[in-house]
């Protein structure tokens, strides 16, 4: 459980130092509300994708699809709000959160 934690909270860290570095390159503003909101919901269905691994509920092959698809929408996020100078419409806010809403639901299955 306790290297678990400390995983995450390296993968975290890491996380928040890429971003931090392609903030400052490239004048994005990543701390945006709803670029925050579509990332801190990324990071939380990666923790729920590794405690259902964890707990057998879901196989290594479901969470690598699982994971590929949160890659995506984070792909996706950062497109957007690179054409809007680092930040998201609502409507783009919009799509990434039915997105998300999706891969969520797979989760708990």
């Amino acid at each position: 459980m306790n290297t678990f934690i400390y995983r995450l909270t390296a993968i975290a860290a890491l996380s928040v130092a890429f971003v931090g570095t392609a903030s400052a390159s490239t004048n994005w503003d990543g701390s945006h509300p709803r670029r925050a909101e579509v990332n801190h919901r990324l990071v939380n269905q990666d923790y729920r994708i590794h405690q259902e691994v964890r707990e057998g509920e879901m196989s290594h092959a479901e969470a690598m699809r699982l994971h590929r698809d949160d890659h995506q929408i984070r792909r996706e996020e950062r497109l957007m709000a690179s054409q809007d100078g680092g930040h998201i419409t609502r409507q783009e806010n919009h799509v990434l959160n039915q997105q998300e809403n999706h891969v969520s639901r797979q989760i708990g299955q």
